[in-house]
Parts: structure tokens; sequence; C-alpha cells
């Protein structure tokens, strides 16, 4: 539960930020359309959250059939088949006794039924138990029926991914999923368009442990997210006032999370990284819609043919991985 609240809590806070950068970014004209859309964000998170807690905790979408009158009644019959037992036990050696042949009749037959001999009574305790499994079994394929009707978040997320990379032309590069995958897929882009690790000095000054890391990576693909953290972490602190309004915690330890951990990716390190290294990043949601994160220089600083160069795609998937929020790289297909 604690591991599902942490991840919960991360992906509230990268929604705040995603809100606060469109409202940031919004005219007077597209300024209602975006506070629709951010409201629609909130009220989607918002369920899923409620969703995912009351799975974990065993809860179902639809209360529980309560079977408190069901066995009132089931006592009371119970009770009643209890008295009516105890009195026919009452009545057996009166009616017994009552079928006892006379003396000078004992040796007449040796056959103790008669054709007016009483039918044996049926046992309702065992009809009850029958109803009882056929209302549960009837439960059951109630239940499977519902669950066959409900939405394959999973299958669909898979299938509108598919469509987009379709249309622009996109490869997926598989990302481990490890903690690391959007700095690994970050990573896998900037080698893909020959950007390097190493960001323009001008845009952030390096730490001598970043530049350390940057320097012994030995393959992008492999570990080179560990320059991109070290990278990210230097440039939040570098720019602090934009980035530790949206933090939980202290600068420093959150920094630190970033630098040497597994910790996930989110909003605030996709900016950092955009800036940092002077690239655009378009994330593919898994309901088609892109996100766009701009790198903060002016419009006109840089041509159109260098800009294009400067494009890093993403993939962010929620339901398709089982360990929660995963990033694959994409790249342009020849």
């Amino acid at each position: 539960m604690e591991g599902l609240l942490a991840r919960h809590r991360k992906e509230q806070k990268d929604l705040q930020a995603r809100i606060t950068q469109k409202k940031k970014s919004a005219s007077k004209k597209t300024r209602r359309g975006i506070n629709d859309e951010c409201d629609q964000l909130q009220r989607e998170l918002s369920e899923r959250h409620q969703a995912e807690i009351a799975e974990l905790n065993g809860e179902t979408t639809e209360p529980p059939v309560d079977d408190f009158e069901d066995l009132s009644v089931n006592d009371e019959t119970t009770n009643g088949e209890t008295k009516e037992l105890e009195n026919a036990q009452d009545e057996e050696p009166r009616d017994a006794e009552l079928s006892v042949p006379d003396s000078s009749e004992q040796g007449s037959s040796s056959t103790p039924s008669t054709p007016g001999s009483r039918a044996k009574k049926p046992n309702r305790q065992k009809a009850r138990l029958a109803r009882r499994a056929a209302e549960q079994a009837a439960q059951a394929a109630q239940a499977e029926e519902e669950a066959s009707k409900l939405t394959n978040h999973r299958g669909n997320e898979k299938e509108v991914m598919e469509g987009v990379f379709k249309r622009l032309k996109l490869k997926e590069v598989d990302i481990n999923p490890d903690g690391h995958c959007l700095f690994s897929a970050v990573a896998t882009q900037l080698e893909e368009l020959g950007l390097g690790l190493r960001p323009d000095p001008a845009r952030t000054v390096l730490q001598p442990s970043t530049q350390s890391r940057v320097e012994t990576v030995a393959s992008p693909k492999h570990d080179g997210y560990r320059a991109v953290r070290a990278v990210t972490a230097d440039f939040i602190t570098d720019h602090k006032g934009d980035f530790e309004a949206f933090m939980e915690e202290p600068l420093d330890q959150y920094t630190r999370k970033i630098k040497l951990t597994a910790e996930w990716g989110g909003q605030l390190e996709l900016q950092a990284i955009a800036r940092a290294y002077g690239v655009e990043i378009n994330v593919i949601q898994g309901d088609g819609r892109i996100e766009k994160i701009e790198s903060g220089d002016s419009e006109g600083s840089q041509d159109e043919e260098k800009r294009k160069k400067k494009v890093i795609w993403l993939a962010y998937y929620r339901h398709t991985y089982g360990l929660g929020e995963h990033y694959n790289a994409l790249t342009t297909q020849e």
C-alpha cells in the first residue's frame, strides 16, 4: 500500500506541474479550453487512484450481496426444522410402541414393513444447502459477466499508441522497465540524434561528479541514464526557483534521489532535461494526445532545420506495463 500511495503522490505532483505549465502557456482564446482539459485530467487521475486503492484492498465496484436477511430467514427455518425434528423424536417412541405386535402375533411374521407404513420425510437441511449453492453459482456467473464488460485499458492503450506511431512514422525502442526508463529513453534519443550526453555549458554548469559520470558512460543505451540523471539534478539545483515550489520535500533531498537512486522521473524532470539539453520533447500519451515540452529557447533563436534535429520522441504508458508508468524511446523510420 505504501508503494502505491507513493506512486499516487508522484503522479499527482507531476499532474500539478503539467497543469501549471499548460496554464502558463495559455492565451485568452485558449484559456477556457485548457482549464476544461486540466479539470478532466484531474478527475481521471483521482478516479484511477481510487480504483487502484479499492483493488489493492480487495474491494469491488459493486456492493457485496447482503446475506444477513437471508441468513435470518434460514435461521428461522432451521429453528423450525429443529422443533419439528424434536417433536418427531418425541413421537417416535409412541409410534413404535403402537406398532409393536402382541406376543401372540410375534411369531406369525418376520417382516416389519407393511403396505401402510409411513413414507420417509425429505431432508430439508440438504435442500436448503442446495438452494444456497445454486444462489452462489448464480452470483459467480453474474460477476464473471460484469468482469467481461470492463474496459480493457491495456489493450486499448496499446492499440491507440500503435496507431499514432504508424501515422507519424515512428518506430518504438523498448526500454528496460527498471525505474530508469525515462532517463534511459532520453539517453538513447540523444545518442540517436548525435547530440551526446554532455549539455551546452551555457545552459548549465555541471558538478565534477556529473562530469565524471558523463565521461565514464560505457554505452548510452545501457548506462547512459546515469549521465542524464546527474545532468537533470544539476539543472534543477541551478534553477531551483523554477522547480522548488512543486516539490514535496527539500531540494537537496529531491535532487539526491534523482541523481543516485532509481526514483521515477516525471514532469519536472522532463522540463529540466528539455532545457538542459536544448531539445523539444514530444510525449505520446495512451489516449493519443501528444504533449510537448519546450526547450525554453525563444522563437527564431535557431533555424528550422537545426530545430528539427533536436526533437526527442517518447511513448508514455500507464496500463501496458505491470509495474505502472513506463517510457519507451521512439525513433523516426527511414
